[in-house]
Parts: C-alpha cells; structure tokens; sequence
C-alpha cells in the first residue's frame, strides 16, 4: 500500500480529508458506491489514512 499512497500526491501536511479524496480516486468508479465493498472501501482508506500518519510522524521527528 506505501506505493499507492506514494502516487496519491498529497503532500505530508495534507489533511486526512485530502487524503481519503485522493485515495477515493484511485478506486474504479463502479466500486465507489457498491454496497458490496463497503468493507474493501474502508479497509483501503484506513491504509491510506495509516501510511499518511507514518509519514507525519518520520517529518515531526527528524523534522524535515
């Protein structure tokens, strides 16, 4: 998942909202709203949201 959220193009300050949005683009426009892959959906936007926070915690401690 690190290479996804590498491609999502949100800088490491971006809020979690810019997050999700970018995030949300990278899923085919047939899944976004199937109630068949509500868990998958969410399951991928708490990676995401993940890999943001770890990127915010290596820039506040070797302050980048």
């Amino acid at each position: 998942m690190q290479g996804t959220y590498d491609r999502l193009g949100v800088h490491v300050f971006a809020s979690r909202r810019d997050v999700v949005r970018g995030a949300n683009g990278r899923i085919a426009k047939k899944h976004r709203r199937a109630p068949a892959m509500r868990e998958v959906r969410k399951r991928f936007y708490h990676e995401m949201l993940d890999c943001h926070q770890r990127h915010q915690d290596l820039v506040r401690t070797f302050r980048l």
